[in-house]
């Protein structure tokens, strides 16, 4: 199996919705399994700034699924969720991005990983960190968290709702 880390962001509509529907079709996959996701996060829009705030979290996920197939996948959930790819970093209703596939580097035409901007942004590192602490990029020996020590967006991103610890990873979206 491989370890992964999903990045999940939604700015229109029912965002919460988006999200929660994202991961219940991944996990409805025979070959992915979620292991664990992070608190939901509100954060700034990056890039095109004239648009509504996201919802963020990052999932660890298991899958037997080679890179180029998982981003099929994701893809195939963005579509089926009714996302439109009109505006660069512009609204959607769901964003799925690869920033890790176990410790490799892969750079195709279709899919770089880790994901290129994963050192740039605080709504990505934020949650990333809270479910894998002591992660590192590939080739690198420093730890994502003194990465985002050095952003300054950092503030653009606060707790929506908190995961709570415990084994089922899902209680996040109960209630």
């Amino acid at each position: 199996m491989n370890e992964v880390y999903l990045s999940l962001g939604s700015n229109i509509g029912n965002r919460f919705e988006y999200i929660y529907e994202a991961v219940q079709m991944l996990q409805s996959q025979e070959e992915i399994k979620v292991v664990n996701i992070s608190s939901i996060y509100e954060t700034d829009p990056v890039g095109y700034e004239e648009q509504a705030l996201f919802l963020n979290i990052v999932v660890q996920i298991e899958t037997s699924l080679n890179p180029l197939s998982l981003l099929e996948q994701c893809q195939r959930i963005e579509s089926e969720l009714g996302r439109k790819r009109i505006i660069k970093w512009g609204p959607r209703t769901i964003d799925l991005d690869i920033l890790l596939y176990n410790h490799e580097n892969i750079v195709s035409e279709k899919l770089i990983i880790p994901h290129p901007r994963i050192e740039e942004r605080a709504f990505v590192l934020v949650p990333l960190i809270e479910i894998a602490p002591d992660i590192k990029l590939p080739n690198k020996s420093i730890l994502l968290k003194e990465s985002l020590k050095l952003l300054r967006d950092r503030e653009g991103v606060k707790v929506w709702k908190r995961q709570k610890n415990g084994e089922d990873v899902f209680e996040l979206f109960e209630s």
